[in-house]
């Protein structure tokens, strides 16, 4: 008897126009705040995008572009950080 997930998952884009950048990662609480787990591809127009499967839920997250943190400018949901910075926020439904 197979098992059923409780969480459903939709597979969720993000992408960011960063031409000049090196190397560009995503970071939130769906990943554990390890960029380097989802790392992005640039495309020729300097867009960035990576992809992952994300449970049902709200998330926080940021953009790490060489090594800098940053929200997503594309996302106008923002909440405050414990380092009293913004985070960007997801919500998966």
């Amino acid at each position: 008897m197979a098992v059923k997930k409780s969480l459903a998952s939709k597979k969720i884009e993000f992408k960011l126009s960063a031409p000049k950048a090196n190397w560009v990662g995503v970071a939130g609480d769906f990943n554990s705040w390890k960029p380097d787990s989802l790392t992005a591809k640039k495309d020729k127009n300097g867009i960035w995008r990576a992809s992952a499967s994300v449970p049902t839920g709200t998330y926080e997250y940021k953009f790490v572009v060489d090594g800098s943190w940053i929200v997503d400018p594309g996302c106008s949901r923002r909440t405050i950080n414990s380092f009293g910075s913004e985070n960007s926020v997801l919500v998966v439904k």
